[in-house]
């Protein structure tokens, strides 16, 4: 799977207090929403969208229960390739995790918080991007390399 995260200059959002607006701004400044979405749909705003919706009334008002595509696709009303296309956006990002769970009398693939705890999951997402920057400054230093053995070359 690729980890996938968008990185941007941030101010921590400690001093607001509501947590719609924190999720919000959380969740375009991370790359799960895209800064100026538009929902193609009957939403009327971001907060009525169904990436919204998923991760707020689903992932996070029941952090420890697990969903599935189908459950979550029938209470979002929505197609499960668009659940499936916004959980994968949230794995990208290290911060579900999978578990069997039972729907409809048949187990399913289920879907919820890694830990059940999202500051749990966060450590995951930091370890991934850590391991990321690592990778590029270690092919930054190979490309300088590769660029001043190439200038003696030349010289």
């Amino acid at each position: 799977m690729v980890f996938e995260l968008q990185v941007t200059s941030n101010t921590p959002m400690t001093a607001v207090s509501d947590p719609n607006q924190v999720a919000e701004s959380f969740l375009i400044d991370i790359g799960y929403i895209p800064k100026g979405y538009d929902p193609k749909t009957s939403a009327t705003s971001i907060r009525d969208s169904v990436p919204y919706r998923l991760f707020m009334e689903f992932f996070m008002k029941y952090q420890s229960r697990a969903w599935s595509v189908e459950e979550l696709a029938y209470l979002l009303g929505t197609s499960k390739p668009t659940i499936y296309r916004h959980i994968n956006k949230l794995k990208a990002l290290d911060l579900l995790e999978s578990m069997d769970v039972e729907y409809d009398g048949d187990m399913r693939k289920g879907y919820r918080i890694r830990y059940g705890d999202l500051s749990k999951a966060w450590t995951f997402t930091c370890s991934n991007v850590e391991m990321a920057m690592k990778n590029y400054s270690a092919t930054v230093d190979h490309f300088q390399q590769l660029m001043s053995k190439r200038r003696e070359e030349i010289d």
